[in-house]
């Protein structure tokens, strides 16, 4: 094995000169190319043009990956870093500070987290300050960081989020949809789609996206499935308020946003996508194109996921005209904290500005490092990839993510992932009933590959050699039905009652019950409860998985509605 990923070829291969008209452009086989709705390509190329001999310093060859892509990429003209600079300063004053928070700068910071973490980010942990703007009402430093962060990927406007992306999605179907109204998604939507819904009265039409038995994964769902649910509604005289999109899945299964999006505009209705496991798509050739450059028109990110923010920040991008910014604006006050955390805010400015600086090369390394670890992992035997040829109708995969399955092995994914954390410490990020699920990031080095090769290699060894029941698996297609008996505002504010999980067959959901990760819920408020879904329940519980959202976590008694 390569324990450097720095061998690259020096020869620029025949390829074409495409540009997205920011300030970078980049090389790679013209058809891989996704279409960017924020920017004008014909005005990109004028600038491009006018700003060749100024900027030509700034332009490197630089390497794509160990495939031989090589690519032309230059910084956006002025990254900087509005509110980190900001926050550096006004932390740097000397004052005497009569304001919050308590620990006064960390003079006052309990000594057991200062051991752990240092005094530096208590120095740094400021409230609303004048200098440091307003996250509801910006004109400074925070609304210059937001609109860098737009430009640089690719939206008309762009807000910082400090409630994750979860008060990205529920603000984003509050702005779209009125009480009543419906809203299409697929029932595997994450739980914030079903609170989002809570919220705002907004009432479900399901889409069964497309799942894969063996491995026990939903996929992602088609235009044409999207176009046929529309019409049902229209028909019915009723528009829906938006259509709601997860892609890419945690997974990383993508669908195909051109065409949905092409679908949604032809009726008028706006098209949210759930990227939380997307924001670094689009920056790279070998990548699947954002969901922006596809046309839709709010897209949710967790910037904390795959690129380099703090935990819980995230972002809410809008392009076009479809969508109220005002109202976005309001619901995005409603469910904010009004005491946003600093460094949440300066962790998005400073990821942005990472990605600016480089946009073409940042994924250099660990695109190098995810093709490694899959060449690797698919000579193992026993042990499978998730590739395009799960799903058919879902060919782009995030390149990042890596789902391997076992039960050639006659073993589970929980059994798995017990082997790999108790005897090699690798730690993955998604358990499933057949699979696990990693995620390669910008942090990831050679020897965490190596580490997770080996780990494999010897499960494999430990595996191979004996005969081992068949493990117990969940039961198949548990999003295949959906049958709501209420939407779900009005089962979630419902008189109630608790029963035993034997009694609650065939009654109404009164809560959500969502084992996490992934966070896609089993049962929601209103939901009729079925066998399949109680099945399903049982055996990840028995597995391993933690329960979310019920007020039994042991699932020895539901809440149901009282009807």
């Amino acid at each position: 094995m390569k324990n450097s990923c720095c061998s690259f070829p020096s020869s620029l291969p025949t390829s074409h000169q495409v540009d997205f008209g920011y300030k970078w452009s980049f090389r790679f086989p013209i058809q891989r190319m996704g279409s960017c709705t924020a920017v004008s390509a014909s005005q990109g190329r004028s600038n491009l043009a006018q700003e060749k001999n100024q900027d030509a310093a700034k332009k490197e060859l630089l390497p794509v990956s160990g495939n031989g892509t090589l690519v032309k990429a230059e910084k956006f003209a002025s990254v900087t870093t509005p509110l980190v600079t900001a926050l550096k300063a006004s932390a740097e004053q000397n004052v005497a500070r009569f304001h919050f928070p308590g620990h006064n700068s960390g003079r006052g910071a309990p000594s057991s987290l200062t051991r752990l973490i240092g005094s530096q980010p208590f120095a740094h942990d400021l409230p609303e300050l004048p200098e440091l703007d307003s996250l509801f009402a910006p004109s400074g430093p925070i609304l210059e960081a937001q609109q860098q962060a737009a430009k640089v990927f690719g939206a008309s406007a762009t807000w910082f989020l400090v409630g994750g992306t979860t008060c990205g999605v529920q603000a984003a179907i509050m702005a779209t949809c009125s009480p009543g109204q419906y809203v299409i998604l697929p029932r595997n939507s994450h739980m914030s789609a079903t609170s989002a819904m809570v919220l705002s009265g907004a009432v479900p039409k399901y889409i069964v996206p497309e799942y894969d038995s063996t491995w026990d994964i939903p996929g992602g769902v088609t235009p044409d499935q999207v176009e046929k649910t529309i019409e049902e509604l229209v028909v019915t005289g009723q528009k829906p308020g938006a259509v709601f999109i997860t892609s890419p899945t945690y997974h990383g299964i993508c669908s195909n946003l051109t065409a949905i999006s092409r679908v949604c505009h032809s009726f008028g209705v706006p098209l949210i996508v759930d990227e939380a496991h997307g924001a670094h798509l689009g920056f790279h050739p070998e990548m699947p194109s954002s969901a922006l450059q596809q046309g839709a028109d709010l897209a949710v990110q967790s910037t904390h996921k795959v690129l380099c923010s703090l935990t819980q920040s995230s972002m809410l991008h809008v392009s076009g005209d479809l969508v109220d910014r005002d109202r976005v604006s309001q619901c995005l006050q409603t469910l904010e904290s009004s005491s946003p955390s600093y460094l949440l805010l300066a962790s998005l400015d400073a990821a942005t500005a990472q990605i600016g600086e480089n946009p073409l090369t940042v994924f250099n390394s660990a695109l190098f490092l995810a093709g490694e670890a899959k060449r690797l992992i698919k000579r193992i035997p026993g042990i499978t990839m998730l590739d395009s040829s799960s799903f058919v109708n879902f060919r782009d995969i995030d390149p990042l993510r890596l789902t391997v399955g076992f039960w050639q092995l006659g073993l589970s994914g929980f059994e798995a992932d017990d082997y790999l954390d108790r005897n090699h410490g690798i730690v993955a990020e998604l358990v499933g009933t057949s699979s696990l699920t990693l995620a390669i990031n910008l942090g990831t080095q050679m020897v965490d590959v190596q580490r997770l090769v080996s780990g494999l290699e010897a499960l494999s060894a430990a595996h191979s050699s004996r005969i081992l029941a068949k493990p117990e698996r969940a039961a198949c297609g548990i999003f295949t039905e959906v049958n709501m008996s209420m939407n779900p505002r009005d089962a979630f504010f419902a008189n109630k009652q608790r029963v035993g999980i034997g009694e609650s067959l065939g009654k109404v959901c009164g809560e959500l019950i969502c084992p996490y990760p992934p966070g896609i819920p089993v049962l929601i408020p209103g939901e009729t409860i079925s066998k399949t879904a109680l099945d399903y329940l049982l055996v990840v519980k028995r597995n391993g998985a933690v329960i979310t959202g019920a007020s039994d976590p042991s699932l020895s008694s539901i809440v149901i509605c009282d009807l």
